[in-house]
C-alpha cells in the first residue's frame, strides 16, 4: 500500500491536534496552544505543549516531539498503518486500497479477529457460569481479584472436547483450527485444543484478542498451554500486556519484563501497570525491541531460582548484538525461590519497588555469570576466562560500546587477579634490612605521586612504551589492551603507534631491530630518549634487567596504566555527586574508589625501583 504526502498532510490537517491527545491527558489554554504534563516522562510542572494550528506537540523536557501520526505511534504503540486507518476513521477519509494480496489478508485476519474476540466472550461465560465454579476458587486461592480478572479477561474453558466447536460452529472448522481453536488430526473430527483449563486471552497491540494462554486446573501438564503460531500470532514478536503496558511504562519511565502471565497479573494488581512477558518461548531480538521502544533500560525480572536466571543469561547475550550508547538492560534479582507474584504477594509493593531501584546492570550479569561459570585457579582456566569475555564483547555492533565492554572486563580482569603486593626494599642501614617494606600512602616519593594524577598519564606511559621498545615480544600479548588505551597525544603518541605498527609486522623482531627501524622512520632520538636509565626507574625500561622480573613488571605497568583512567574518571563523578548532594550512599562509593585509586598507587610503587636494584643495572 502507497501513501502518497498529499493523502498523510490531508489526513493531519483533519485531524485536530488537541482533541486528540487531550482524549488521554488533561490539557490547559496557553494562549493560542495547550500545554499539559508530558506523557511521555514524569514532571509536576508543564512543559509539553500541543500547537493545532502548526499541528505538532513539543515537550521541551524531554524532546518528545511530533504530529498526530506520531502520537499514534509513540504514545499509543500503534504500527504505523494501524494509526493512519484509525486517524482517517475518525476525519472520514478513505484510506487508499491496498493490492489484491493485502486486501485479501487483511479480509482473512478480520475474520480471525472476530472469531477469537468471539472464543474470549465465550470462555468469560462460562468462568462466572456454573461451569466455572473451580476455576474461580483458584483465582481466589491466587489473590486475583474480581475487578483484576475483568480486567485482564481471564475466562475458563470447559474439560470438553467439543463445547467450543459447538459454540463457534457458525465460523466452520477450518476458521476454527487456522485459528488454533481446533486441533485437526488426519482422518479424525477436530477437537478443542483448550480443555479445563483457565484461560488468559493475549492481545496485540491495539488491544485485540490474538492468542490465549491455558492454566491447567488441578494436576497435569503442560501447566501452561499456548495458542500455536497463527496468522494473527507470532509468539516472537508480541509480549504479553503490550497494549496496556505501553502507556504506563511512558508514565513510570521504565518498563519491566517478567516470566509470565501470573507475574504481570499480579504485578499490574499491586500497581506495576508496566509489566509484560514473552509468550513461552525465550525473549528475542524483536521482542527486545519492542521493550527498547518503551524504555532504554528495560528492567528483566525473571525468577530466582536456576531456570530463571538461565534464561536472563540468553536475554543478556541476546541482546549484546543490539546495544547502543545509553540502550542496555538492567536486571532485577529476585530471592531464590520466588517469582514477582510470590514476593508482592508475601512482602508487599514496596519491597519489589526497592529491588527495582537497583537494578544489576548488563556488564555485571554478564561477568558474574562467567565467572562462576567454572573454576578459574589455574592459567589455562584464567585464558579461557578472557577469551569467553572477548568473544562476548566482540559480538556488540555498535563500536563505540563494544571498546568500552572491553576495557571494563579487561579492568575487571587485572583487578581480579592483581598479584598480591611485591616485595620491596628498603635502603641499607648497617648492611642490615629491616624486613619487608610495605608502601606508605600516598606513595613514597613526589615521582610516584605524581604516577597516575589524572587520564593517561605521561610517565607510565613513557615507561611502558620504552619497556615495550626493550621487550618488543610482549606488544602481541598485550594487543587487545593497548588498543583500548588512549594514549598521550603529539611526539609520544606518534612514536607508540609507530613501535606498534613495525612489531605487528614482525613479531619476531628484537629490541634492536626495532630501535634501527625507529630510527630510519625518524624516531632515534625519541626512542633513545626513553631507554635512559636514570629517568625511568622500573626494571622493564633497564637494560641487563632480569628477563623474567621485566617481563612481569611490565604486564602489571600495562595493567595499571589501563586500570587507572577508569577509576580517576568514576572518582571524579563521585566526588561531584557528595557536593551536589551529600548522602551516605555516595560517600561510601568515594571512600571504596579513593582506596581503589590508592591501591593502583601501591602497585605502582611496588615496580619502581629501590636505590639497590637501580644502582645494579645500567
Amino acid at each position: 500500500m502507497t501513501l502518497t504526502p498529499a493523502f498523510l498532510d490531508e489526513l493531519r490537517a483533519r485531524t485536530t491536534l488537541s482533541t486528540l491527545i487531550g482524549k488521554s491527558v488533561k490539557l490547559q489554554r496557553a494562549g493560542r496552544e495547550w500545554k499539559a504534563c508530558c506523557p511521555f516522562h514524569q514532571e509536576k510542572t508543564p512543559s509539553f505543549t500541543i500547537n493545532d494550528d502548526k499541528g505538532f506537540y513539543h515537550c521541551f523536557g524531554c524532546g518528545a516531539h511530533g504530529d498526530a501520526i506520531r502520537w499514534m505511534t509513540d504514545q499509543r504503540g500503534l504500527p504505523f498503518m494501524d494509526a493512519v486507518k484509525e486517524l482517517a476513521a475518525a476525519a472520514g477519509m478513505e484510506v487508499p486500497a491496498p493490492d489484491r494480496r493485502s486486501a485479501e489478508r487483511a479480509e482473512r485476519q478480520k475474520g480471525l479477529h472476530e472469531l477469537m474476540a468471539d472464543a474470549a466472550q465465550w470462555f468469560t461465560e462460562q468462568l462466572h457460569g456454573l461451569p466455572g465454579a473451580e476455576a474461580r476458587a483458584v483465582l481466589e486461592r491466587r489473590g486475583i481479584s474480581a475487578e483484576t480478572a475483568r480486567r485482564f479477561g481471564f475466562g475458563f474453558a470447559p474439560d470438553s472436547r467439543s463445547k467450543l466447536r459447538q459454540a463457534l460452529s457458525n465460523y466452520g472448522d477450518p476458521k476454527l483450527v487456522e485459528a488454533g481453536m481446533l486441533i485437526q488430526v488426519e482422518g479424525k473430527e477436530p477437537y478443542d485444543r483448550f480443555r479445563g483449563r483457565l484461560m488468559i486471552p493475549i492481545r496485540d497491540v491495539r488491544g485485540r484478542v490474538i492468542a490465549f494462554g491455558g492454566r491447567i486446573i488441578g494436576d497435569g501438564e503442560p501447566k501452561y498451554l499456548n495458542s500455536p503460531e497463527t496468522p494473527l500470532f507470532d509468539k516472537g514478536r508480541n509480549l504479553y500486556n503490550l497494549d496496556r503496558a505501553q502507556a504506563a511504562a511512558r508514565k513510570a519511565g521504565r518498563v519491566i519484563a517478567v516470566e509470565g502471565y501470573m507475574d504481570v497479573i499480579a504485578l499490574a494488581q499491586a500497581g506495576f501497570e508496566e509489566a509484560v512477558a514473552p509468550l513461552g518461548t525465550a525473549m528475542t531480538e524483536q521482542q527486545l525491541e519492542r521493550l527498547w521502544r518503551m524504555a532504554d533500560v528495560p528492567l528483566l525480572c525473571f525468577d530466582g531460582d536456576s531456570a530463571g536466571q538461565k534464561a536472563a543469561m540468553r536475554a543478556a547475550l541476546r541482546a549484546l548484538p543490539m546495544l547502543q550508547p545509553g540502550r542496555s538492560l538492567g536486571f532485577v534479582v529476585l530471592p531464590e525461590g520466588l517469582d514477582p507474584d510470590d514476593l508482592v504477594r508475601q512482602r508487599g509493593p514496596a519491597a519489589f519497588e526497592q529491588l527495582l531501584k537497583k537494578p544489576e546492570p548488563l556488564v555485571e550479569r554478564i561477568w558474574a555469570h562467567e565467572v562462576t561459570a567454572e573454576p578459574i585457579e589455574t592459567p589455562e582456566a584464567r585464558a579461557g576466562l578472557r577469551h569467553r569475555l572477548t568473544e562476548h564483547a566482540q559480538t556488540i555492533g555498535d563500536p563505540v560500546v563494544r571498546s568500552e565492554y572491553l576495557a571494563e572486563f579487561r579492568r575487571r580482569f587485572d583487578q581480579l587477579f592483581a598479584p598480591p603486593p611485591r616485595r620491596a626494599f628498603q635502603p641499607r642501614q648497617g648492611g642490615q634490612r629491616r624486613g619487608p617494606w610495605k608502601p606508605p600512602e600516598p606513595p613514597p616519593s613526589a615521582e610516584a605521586r605524581n604516577v597516575n594524577s589524572g587520564g593517561i598519564d605521561r610517565v607510565l606511559a613513557k615507561a611502558v612504551l620504552a619497556g615495550l621498545i626493550r621487550h618488543p615480544a610482549e606488544i602481541a600479548r598485550h594487543m587487545e589492551v593497548l588498543g583500548t588505551l588512549k594514549m598521550a597525544d603529539g611526539a609520544l603518541g606518534r612514536l607508540f603507534e609507530a613501535v606498534i605498527d613495525v612489531a605487528l609486522e614482525d613479531q619476531a623482531l628484537d629490541g634492536a631491530r626495532l630501535r634501527t627501524i625507529l630510527a630510519s622512520s625518524g624516531f632515534d632520538e625519541m626512542a633513545s630518549d626513553l631507554l635512559r636509565a636514570d629517568t625511568l626507574p622500573f626494571s622493564f625500561t633497564q637494560s641487563g634487567a632480569d628477563e623474567s622480573r621485566a617481563r612481569a613488571d611490565l604486564d602489571e605497568a600495562i595493567a595499571v596504566l589501563a586500570a587507572r583512567p577508569a577509576v580517576d574518571a568514576a572518582l571524579a563523578d563521585a566526588t561531584a555527586a557528595v557536593q551536589n548532594g551529600f548522602t551516605e550512599e555516595a560517600f561510601a562509593r568515594q571512600v571504596a574508589l579513593v582506596k581503589e585509586r590508592q591501591m593502583l598507587e601501591a602497585r605502582l610503587a611496588n615496580l619502581m625501583l629501590g636505590d639497590e636494584d637501580s644502582g645494579t643495572i645500567a
